[in-house]
């Protein structure tokens, strides 16, 4: 019986031992996708994740690389204090035409696994961008996360605008 309580014991304390943290016990990203709309050909364009540290200790991000030369990421270098906000910047390039969506791994300071965090779009032509209802106004540099529901009042709103304006004489 005490050996059996023994190796119980063991077995407890080195599972303990070897439990790795995950990203996701550490921080929270406000989104992990960021759907960046329609961009301009030849317009690099930045989207900001927020990460908020959720532990006790200090938030470190090590590294945010991006899988491909054509974004650039950029991260806050300073630790995070617990329950304070950081940011990771993505700058995608925008020079292919097409639909994109790329990643980037994040890797926090103590733990193993890595995070990826996602970037999407279309890249049109200038003439093709400049038909868009939006093209009137300045795009900002910065793209801010908008939620599925937000996108889809604003795409009704536009439908109602387009509708109006066809039916006045």
């Amino acid at each position: 019986m005490k050996k059996l309580a023994l190796a119980l014991t063991a077995f407890v304390l080195t599972t303990s031992l070897f439990a790795q943290k995950k990203a996701d016990d550490v921080a929270k990203f406000k989104t992990e996708v960021i759907d960046m709309g329609k961009l301009k050909q030849e317009n690099p364009t930045t989207a900001v994740f927020e990460v908020t540290n959720i532990s006790k200790e200090p938030l470190i991000i090590e590294q945010a690389n991006p899988t491909c030369g054509c974004t650039i990421g950029d991260y806050t270098k300073e630790p995070i204090a617990p329950g304070k906000t950081g940011y990771i910047k993505a700058t995608y390039n925008a020079k292919n035409l097409n639909i994109f969506e790329k990643h980037l791994t994040v890797k926090f300071a103590g733990v193993d696994e890595v995070k990826s965090i996602t970037i999407k779009g279309e890249v049109l032509t200038a003439d093709d961008y400049a038909k868009l209802p939006q093209a009137v106004e300045v795009r900002k540099e910065t793209v801010k996360p908008v939620s599925a529901e937000q996108r889809l009042m604003d795409e009704k709103k536009e439908k109602v605008k387009k509708e109006a304006a066809q039916k006045k004489p």
